[in-house]
């Protein structure tokens, strides 16, 4: 039933040619995007939760939370984060019994990262899987390597792990970490024994190499 997921089409051949300019023009600017409301109360929630002793792990753009309550399971001594804009996404696929150091909040990601800097929040572990890969050459900017969110994503520090069943969206986040931390990460193919995320089995059962790129930000 999950065997059946296209491989993913673009006319990019590799890494996007205005990567670098990109990622170094965002650097050197300001982000202002006003913070939504709605953002304000989800992360004020997540505080209120945190008791701030626990590391602090963030599951990025979790969906249904399949891949959060895995992590809490994993991490027991963490506490696991998920953050998600859909809160129809947020609201599926959930067992009555949630691991107690599991947490959902849903909220913009370009939002909740700032919110965290600004309180000067250091995550522990950091997931970004399966993002939205928006494999169009126009689409660069929309893909988190090439957002104006992307140095307050890395200024969270700690350990950054990201997967993608597509080999260019991962080699172009090796190239803009190294843009900006002097330190460009390995990209390697991996084997998903046992799948973090619906997407993950899904683009097993049906034959794709996955990939996966891990570093440790300072």
């Amino acid at each position: 039933m999950y065997a059946n997921s296209r491989i993913i089409d673009s006319a990019q051949s590799g890494p996007h040619e205005k990567l670098a300019a990109l990622v170094l023009k965002h650097r050197d600017a300001s982000f202002r995007k006003p913070i939504a409301p709605s953002s304000q109360v989800a992360f004020d929630n997540v505080m209120a939760h945190w008791d701030r002793r626990a590391p602090l792990l963030l599951d990025a753009g979790c969906g249904v939370g399949w891949s959060t309550l895995q992590l809490a399971l994993a991490h027991p001594h963490h506490f696991v984060l998920g953050v998600d804009q859909s809160e129809d996404r947020l609201s599926r696929g959930k067992p009555e019994a949630v691991p107690p150091n599991a947490f959902f909040a849903r909220a913009d990601l370009t939002d909740f990262w700032r919110l965290l800097g600004q309180a000067g929040i250091r995550l522990d572990r950091h997931y970004l899987l399966y993002p939205n890969p928006w494999p169009k050459i126009g689409h660069l900017s929309r893909r988190w390597h090439g957002s104006p969110i992307f140095p307050a994503l890395i200024a969270l520090g700690g350990r950054l792990e990201c997967r993608s069943n597509w080999s260019i969206y991962v080699d172009e986040l090796a190239l803009a970490i190294g843009l900006l931390s002097g330190k460009t990460p390995q990209v390697e193919a991996f084997e998903a024994g046992e799948p973090l995320t619906p997407f993950e089995r899904k683009y097993r059962d049906s034959g794709q190499t996955l990939y996966r790129l891990v570093t440790h930000l300072s």
